[in-house]
């Protein structure tokens, strides 16, 4: 894994003794910093996030629900879809650790391994051979040939277009009421009358009337399960 060397050599040299407090602490800080980054890239957050707001977009809401709602949603939805791999992360990689079993190093690894696996499982084989490509690096013929430098951008990928697919499906009810109600407006002589004036309300009643939001998410979480 290229891309935790670096991680690795810096939490290996942070549990030796010639650190001081102060300088280790500072490391534990930078990887914290980096968790954002991390919960975009390893897990189901972009999925979830995306097909909301395009969701938001469909029922021609611009603002509502605010962009804090969402996130706190999709971090949660996130949360449950996650669960098992970072169950498995803790039990491969920090219980050991924090037993001193093994070193910061393996630990980093071992604890990857579960991300690794999950995000295999979502990346499809194309966009992980045209990543390849464009890295002009062979394209890997196993999991183990498989580097996170490579895995990482495959699998947003994939799963940006898993969300825009999944987006796609949701819209198509919606634009269909569009449709109807500017053509009964038309055929009534109101052209004048914005249609997403009579649509919107519509729009959120059928949304309503279908459990929308619980379907929406049980609909995400079997997308990872199912």
């Amino acid at each position: 894994m290229v891309w935790a060397d670096p991680l690795q050599d810096a939490l290996s040299h942070a549990a030796g003794e010639d650190l001081s407090p102060i300088l280790r602490s500072f490391l534990l800080l930078t990887a914290l910093s980096l968790i954002p980054f991390m919960v975009i890239a390893l897990t189901s957050f972009t999925r979830i996030v995306v097909v909301l707001s395009l969701l938001r977009s469909a029922l021609g809401l611009q603002q509502t629900p605010p962009n804090s709602v969402l996130l706190t949603l999709g971090m949660f939805l996130t949360l449950f879809t996650m669960s098992p791999v970072f169950q498995a992360a803790k039990q491969a990689g920090l219980d050991p650790y924090v037993k001193h079993e093994i070193a910061a190093d393996v630990a980093v690894g071992k604890a990857f391994e579960p991300f690794k696996l999950f995000m295999v499982r979502q990346t499809r084989e194309e966009d992980l051979v045209a990543v390849a490509r464009m890295a002009k690096l062979p394209a890997p013929r196993s999991i183990d040939e498989i580097n996170a430098l490579q895995l990482i951008p495959a699998f947003m990928l994939s799963e940006l277009r898993t969300a825009f697919q999944i987006g796609f499906v949701i819209f198509l009810p919606f634009l269909l009421i569009d449709l109807v109600v500017a053509a009964i407006l038309m055929a009534l002589g109101m052209i004048m009358l914005p249609p997403s004036t009579i649509s919107l309300p519509l729009k959120i009643l059928l949304f309503l009337l279908i459990n929308g939001w619980s379907l929406l998410a049980q609909a995400l979480l079997s997308s990872y399960h199912g």
